[in-house]
């Protein structure tokens, strides 16, 4: 499979990040920025205060735990944030009391419809505390008085962010993001963070970039809004497409989540992409959005990003629970999102408008690019040429004549290659 070593390295880090308990400030963000550096030394970070205005919104106290447990009357512990950091609900405030299942039960989360697994829950700007646990484990509790031991803090402090950019020839940027801010879950957060990081080294190792590349790492919501903050006028004067990355490690579907509008040329690019990828993939319009592209396509930002998943986020069944597991993900999954991913880069990086230089058929056989003998074959392996030449006007570019023909960028830019060679194109717009 194209890509696969790449995807086997990828599962490698989203299982070094698995286990740290994440949030949307904290020492779990600053733990993961740390082993993501050792990839992808490049990253910038940011620290953001508590209090600091973003638009309507304010950066909230800083949250960390150290250990969390439920005790019964005997001593045992049936719930402990060491076995899982979903059993505790994110942002809870710190708590030491001996409570009966009654006043127990208002501070324990499940899944009725998903008995068996641990559902993730937050509260980030409303204190309280909490326990999650399988609906199947609650329905189990015996009557008596539980120790329930949160040691956690909330306080003045920063919420971090991480950054990279790639100069190219041009000013203008292609704009990719993720998030940090997850707990342990395999799909919803660590893929994301691992294809962010290999596309970075891809396009730090491109030997020539048209274009200049920017890559946001940031807590879902609070940290897009707080960027677009401290840098918006500079995105809305330079992304020329972005992308919004989560969901990317199954290998169940391919899916994009259109722009508000659906007429960016993200969209353009990441549908005729996918259209070769796997031509059933799952289109959805800007009203089933529902991660960070919220917020990069919001009224008055508009910056003209798309999102791409792979299963998309709220419609896979383990989404936000404990089985988005690293089970969830594969190199497989994780390989084909990075091969989507590289194949758009390449379309953005060599597309343009082309036109014929010569009236009418050109002679193809005396420059040597078709046979000089013609059959049945040799009219099938060369009307890919034939089909880009008339299409060639100097009205479409690679992306639109790939779907008119249908044939990939990739096969149409190798032909324009040898047609620029032979004189028979010429290039008039990037």
């Amino acid at each position: 499979m194209k890509c696969l070593e790449e995807g086997k390295e990828m599962y490698a880090l989203a299982k070094e990040i698995f286990p740290i308990c994440r949030s949307i400030t904290g020492n779990g963000v600053r733990e993961t920025f740390a082993v993501l550096m050792k990839y992808m030394p490049d990253i910038k970070l940011s620290e953001v205060p508590t209090g600091t205005p973003a638009f309507d919104w304010t950066v909230p106290k800083e949250w960390n735990i150290e250990e969390a447990f439920l005790e019964n009357e005997q001593g045992e512990r049936i719930i402990d944030f060491k076995e899982n950091n979903l059993h505790v609900v994110g942002y809870s405030t710190p708590v030491d009391a001996f409570l009966s299942l009654e006043e127990l039960k208002p501070h324990l989360y499940s899944l009725k419809d998903q008995p068996e697994v641990i559902p993730y829950v937050t509260s980030y700007y409303k204190e309280r505390w909490g326990f999650c646990l399988p609906h199947r484990q609650l329905m189990s509790l015996k009557e008596g008085t539980y120790h329930a031991v949160i040691r956690s803090t909330l306080q003045d402090g920063s919420m971090t962010y991480g950054e990279m950019y790639f100069p190219g020839e041009t000013r203008q940027e292609i704009f990719f993001s993720s998030y940090v801010c997850h707990p342990s879950m395999g799909n919803n957060e660590c893929s994301g963070q691992a294809l962010i990081i290999w596309l970075a080294r891809y396009i730090a190792a491109m030997k020539k970039r048209r274009y200049s590349y920017r890559l946001v790492l940031a807590p879902e919501t609070i940290g897009a809004i707080t960027y677009l903050s401290r840098h918006l006028k500079e995105l809305q004067e330079n992304v020329v497409a972005g992308f919004n990355l989560t969901c990317v490690g199954d290998d169940r579907d391919y899916s994009i989540v259109h722009s508000r509008y659906g007429d960016t040329y993200a969209d353009k690019v990441l549908t005729n992409v996918l259209r070769y990828q796997k031509p059933d993939f799952a289109e959805y319009p800007y009203i089933k959005r529902g991660s960070d592209e919220r917020q990069y396509q919001a009224p008055g930002v508009d910056i003209p990003l798309v999102c791409f998943c792979r299963s998309k986020y709220h419609l896979y069944p383990e989404y936000h629970t404990s089985a988005d597991d690293l089970n969830l993900i594969s190199p497989e999954g994780l390989a084909g999102s990075y091969d989507v991913m590289t194949q758009c880069i390449e379309a953005i990086e060599k597309n343009a408008v082309y036109r014929v230089t010569c009236l009418c058929e050109p002679q193809l056989g005396k420059r040597g690019l078709v046979p000089t003998m013609s059959s049945k074959e040799t009219y099938q392996e060369t009307l890919a040429l034939k089909d880009i030449l008339a299409y060639a006007d100097g009205t479409n570019d690679l992306i639109e004549i790939s779907n008119i023909i249908d044939q990939p960028v990739s096969i149409i830019t190798g032909v324009i290659d040898k047609l620029l060679s032979c004189g028979l194109v010429e290039k008039i717009q990037e």
